[in-house]
């Protein structure tokens, strides 16, 4: 039987670094509040083992992007990020205009004026038990990485959609952003097995819920906007201010009402547009539901018409960006 040699310091650094190597084009800069400090290798990009986050998935989450040097939407993040700590009795390990300093800090230190940003809040190291008494927290990690965008031709990549047989979260854990992904994981798995971009969750009335990551909204024969109401789901950052801006085509008549509301299944069956909202899919226009087109297989006028508001409001003159690289 093959045996394990106990490393020095400096040789077990060497294998990290080695086995980590390559990926500094994924991963350009991580904040921990355990060194108080950023890094740019991505070998020293870790989370303790004895951290709760790692080994019970005990933490809480957000996603942002940095779009041309400007942080989108950082306060509604922020704001959601405190919501999750609150809902699993934990508080935000410093103030928002602190946290807000570390995020820019550390996307400065990446110096990728593109990128998406992880910002996770862990119970804590100190414990590899269940008890979340017993850690040593909270613990604040950052991370700026890679993003990717659904481009296609300058814009954004139609994409097919299916109903999910991945159970739904229960609302008390579906509506804070925690570290427990595994459903969202397996939802992913699905739809890379049944050959589509997004399958969206049933909840427990039989109403649409949620993607993997992402929300999904319909237009109905009648020109409403709707999406399901953030009882059983996560509250989306990207299709909240999309129904905000969405205000706007109900002004000028081209859409009767954009609000929350329970979608049947078959609602999305006769809809005429089926939209995807996320921090990496912006608007995204679904072309083929459950096997069959929507609006001839071709992104629709109203899916257009979201994307431009939602593209102008990451231009300079939008106050929900804060500038960065100056």
């Amino acid at each position: 039987m093959r045996k394990f040699q106990t490393l020095e310091n400096d040789e077990w650094l060497a294998r990290l670094t080695a086995a980590r190597s390559g990926l500094s084009d994924l991963l350009y800069a991580m904040y921990s509040s355990l060194t108080g400090g950023i890094t740019t290798d991505p070998a020293l990009m870790t989370i303790p083992a004895d951290d709760h986050l790692a080994h019970r998935g005990d933490g809480v989450f957000e996603s942002l992007k940095c779009i041309n040097g400007s942080l989108y939407n950082v306060k509604a993040h922020l704001l959601r990020l405190e919501r999750s700590c609150r809902g699993i009795d934990m508080e935000l390990p410093c103030p928002h205009d602190e946290l807000e300093q570390i995020i820019c800090d550390t996307i400065l230190a990446g110096n990728q004026n593109n990128c998406l940003v992880r910002v996770l809040v862990s119970r804590g190291t100190g414990n590899m038990g269940i008890d979340p008494a017993q850690c040593k927290g909270p613990e604040l990690y950052v991370l700026a990485y890679r993003y990717t965008a659904r481009i296609q031709d300058g814009k954004l990549k139609p994409a097919r959609a299916a109903i999910s047989s991945v159970p739904i979260k229960p609302p008390q854990l579906a509506t804070i952003k925690t570290c427990n992904y595994l459903p969202n994981a397996l939802m992913k798995l699905e739809a890379n097995r049944r050959g589509v971009d997004f399958v969206i969750s049933i909840d427990q009335n039989g109403n649409l819920g949620e993607g993997a990551t992402e929300n999904i909204g319909i237009l109905t024969p009648d020109n409403e906007l709707l999406m399901p109401p953030p009882v059983n789901i996560l509250t989306g950052t990207t299709a909240r201010r999309a129904l905000d801006l969405a205000q706007q085509l109900v002004a000028s008549g081209v859409l009767k009402c954009a609000e929350y509301r329970d979608i049947s299944p078959n609602q999305a069956a006769q809809a005429r547009e089926i939209f995807i909202f996320g921090t990496t899919t912006d608007v995204t226009s679904v072309i083929e539901w459950e096997g069959r087109p929507v609006n001839n297989g071709t992104p629709g006028p109203v899916a257009g018409k979201l994307l431009n508001l939602l593209t102008n409001d990451m231009t300079p003159q939008s106050d929900t960006l804060t500038e960065i690289f100056k």
